[in-house]
């Protein structure tokens, strides 16, 4: 049987990944829109939605998946 202290994540890990890049993804549909032409401005693409919530929604993606990388998986067996 393989060991599993040879594996760098363990299934936490994956999991917390699998939500951060949820919470990215999440980020980046938020600032979708609708945009500007030559003809007809869209005062949408300066929304608080758009500038300033979608982010940090994304940068807290990408530091809590900093964190699961960083995360040290816990040994069963001490």
């Amino acid at each position: 049987m393989m060991d599993k202290k040879n594996f760098a994540f363990d299934k936490t890990n994956f999991i917390l990944l699998a939500i951060s890049m949820a919470i990215v993804v999440i980020g980046f549909l938020l600032m979708v829109g609708p945009n500007s032409t030559d003809t007809a401005f869209e005062p949408d693409i300066f929304s608080v939605r758009r500038t300033k919530v979608a982010p940090v929604v994304c940068l807290f993606g990408f530091v809590s998946m900093i964190y699961a990388v960083v995360r040290k998986p816990k040994d069963l067996e001490k």
